[in-house]
């Protein structure tokens, strides 16, 4: 898998003044459109367009700084429609515009070229199974948040210490198949993963039973899901349970994630320093 990835990268490389499409980068590596770019924001820290954008930017302050070209030439061959177009973008980059750049000499920032890898760390095996599921119903309240990355959601902490008492009973007793008991839901995630883009947050269980009017309900397909279970430090072991999936499990197993929501199910200590989870995340095998 992770071959396929770099001669995926390979193909962004060599078409960095063309246009690049997604569907053709996941053929090259022989997956999901949508398992490619989760995949690729997972291992690089950074999502498919954002590395597609500084590595363009890189190149083409390199062609700025060395005045073959006009700076319009240089914005029309790296995607820009206009020359203000491009001196916004390769300010975002670089912290300075191109004419600036030309004039002065100015020191640039470099996206560098990636890579991967698969490094192998200790001798622990991840804990998961294969389910499949029929139609299911998650059962709860509801919010749109950001997405963060390290450390509590503090936009998730205060929506669940919003609701009641009264109604997290009623939603508890609804709980009536597996994964049992409250989950966190995290659905409409954006394909970027980038920090602070939102999702939407359902606080509930999973249910066949009727539901309350008050209540809001997500409904999710039958498919296949893996179940990732872990124990650790909270929120970081968590965290990092879902940056293992996607680094390690997937590029090392014949699967790749599909859409719809992930499920998350998390047993904390008394002192909530530590917490117990399941993690469920939806999935199909890849094609041989």
């Amino acid at each position: 898998m992770l071959e396929r990835l770099n001669e995926a990268l390979d193909h962004i490389e060599s078409h960095l003044d063309q246009r690049i499409e997604v569907t053709e980068l996941a053929r090259i590596a022989v997956t999901s459109e949508y398992h490619f770019r989760r995949l690729f924001s997972a291992l690089a820290g950074v999502s498919l367009s954002d590395y597609i954008r500084r590595r363009r930017l890189t190149i083409a302050g390199a062609e700025v700084l060395a005045g073959e070209r006009t700076l319009l030439e240089i914005a029309v061959r790296y995607g820009y429609g206009s020359g203000e177009a491009f001196a916004r973008a390769f300010r975002g980059v670089h912290g300075v515009g191109p004419g600036e750049a030309r004039r002065t000499g100015a020191a640039l920032r470099s996206q560098p070229r990636m890579s991967f890898r698969l490094i192998v760390e200790g001798g622990s095996s991840m804990r998961y199974r294969v389910v499949e599921k029929e139609q299911l119903r998650v059962v709860g309240k509801k919010v749109r948040v950001p997405l963060v990355h390290e450390g509590v959601n503090p936009a998730i902490a205060d929506f669940i210490r919003g609701i009641d008492h009264d109604t997290m009973r009623r939603i508890t007793a609804l709980s009536d198949q597996e994964p049992e008991g409250i989950v966190g839901v995290s659905d409409n995630i954006d394909p970027s993963r980038a920090e602070g883009t939102e999702l939407d947050y359902y606080h509930g269980v999973v249910t066949r039973s009727a539901v309350p009017e008050d209540l809001d309900v997500l409904t999710v397909p039958a498919g296949t899901w893996a179940v990732f279970e872990n124990s650790g430090a909270f929120p970081q072991a968590l965290q990092y349970l879902w940056r293992d999936v996607f680094t390690q499990w997937f590029p090392s197993n014949p699967y790749q994630s599909r859409p719809g929501p992930e499920i998350l199910r998390t047993r904390l200590s008394q002192d909530a320093a530590h917490a117990d989870a399941e993690l469920w995340i939806p999935m199909e095998r890849t094609a041989v």
